[in-house]
């Protein structure tokens, strides 16, 4: 049954289909909004299931594009690179209100340029292409960051890849980053470049969801450029410590200096070993604060209270048998 809104029913738009795609779909789906998926083929499921319709899209052809998303207040995308370009041109085409770029992670503030971040995947340029539309003073149209730190869910049975997540970033596996829960061995930054304990942000995908729900019932034209929010912030150390005393056993653990870090990610890529160079450039990305934040500006807004990333060690692993 759907919830009643405070604000005018408006037509959402969520570009994809995959495991993030569903999830903010199942939650919006309970809301008075009219929600629109685009997808790049046919998902009955998402029809049987959630109270939504499916439009298949071709992300190469603005024609298409601007047509479903005519009449669209706002698009979220959990898609990238230059289909995500193609959708924000499509979108602003379109006259949509605002957009939502997929950058569901570290707040942009903590980003590396791109020619230094290998998990960029099209990000600056998206990001680049919504401020050109954003400052235009016929029709611009206004985007939204979601920063939620890392998702709870790549510590989970299977990694993000059980979730049809993960694969751009090379974290679709269990254990692709830091720790992997299920055999108990984990591999960690020791401190920063300035010898200082090293925090993350988490969110579960499913509250990250809820948060984007319950943002969008505040009225959209109030959105500030960047929404941040959390389910926890603590030390990689300490999320280590809580998946062993969730799984009730001992840990491998090897906690590795910044500067040896840095070593090794020169070694594997003089070595061509690109799983292990991307192993410790999720390090160092992790150490250089790339997944933290302090100050929240959404946590405070919403009338719900997140997942602890202790309770939710708990529910989805309990001990190890």
């Amino acid at each position: 049954m759907a919830r009643k809104s405070a604000v005018a029913m408006m037509r959402i738009a969520i570009a994809g289909a995959g495991g993030f795609a569903a999830i903010l779909a199942q939650e919006l789906s309970s809301s008075a909004h009219a929600v629109l998926v685009l997808s790049r083929s046919h998902h009955p499921e998402f029809e049987a299931n959630y109270d939504c319709q499916v439009a298949v899209v071709d992300y190469n052809n603005m024609d298409t594009l601007q047509f479903f998303l005519e009449g669209v207040d706002l698009v979220i995308s959990t898609i990238s690179g230059v289909e995500q370009l193609n959708l924000i041109d499509a979108a602003r085409r379109a006259r949509v209100r605002t957009f939502v770029p997929s950058e569901f992670e570290g707040s942009i503030g903590q980003r590396p340029l791109p020619a230094n971040d290998p998990f960029d995947n099209g990000s600056s340029a998206a990001l680049e292409r919504l401020r050109h539309w954003a400052s235009q003073r016929a029709s611009p149209m206004k985007y939204t960051v979601f920063s939620c730190g890392v998702f709870y869910e790549r510590f989970a049975p299977g990694g993000l890849g059980s979730y049809s997540m993960g694969a751009s970033f090379r974290l679709q596996n269990q254990g692709d980053y830091l720790i992997d829960v299920g055999i108990g061995e984990a591999e960690l930054p020791e401190s920063n470049a300035q010898g200082r304990p090293i925090q993350i942000t988490l969110t579960s995908a499913y509250d990250v969801a809820r948060f984007v729900a319950a943002a969008i019932e505040l009225g959209i034209d109030t959105w500030p450029r960047e929404f941040k929010m959390r389910g926890a912030r603590i030390t990689p150390q300490r999320i280590q410590h809580f998946c062993s005393e969730v799984r009730q056993m001992e840990f491998q653990v090897v906690n590795r200096p910044y500067p040896e870090i840095v070593a090794w990610i020169d070694y594997y890529r003089e070595n061509n070993e690109e799983e292990r160079w991307f192993a410790m450039q999720h390090l160092i990305h992790t150490a250089n604060g790339r997944y933290t934040f302090g100050d929240t500006n959404l946590n405070d807004l919403v009338d719900f209270e997140p997942k602890g990333f202790r309770q939710w060690l708990h529910e989805t692993w309990g001990p190890a048998t």
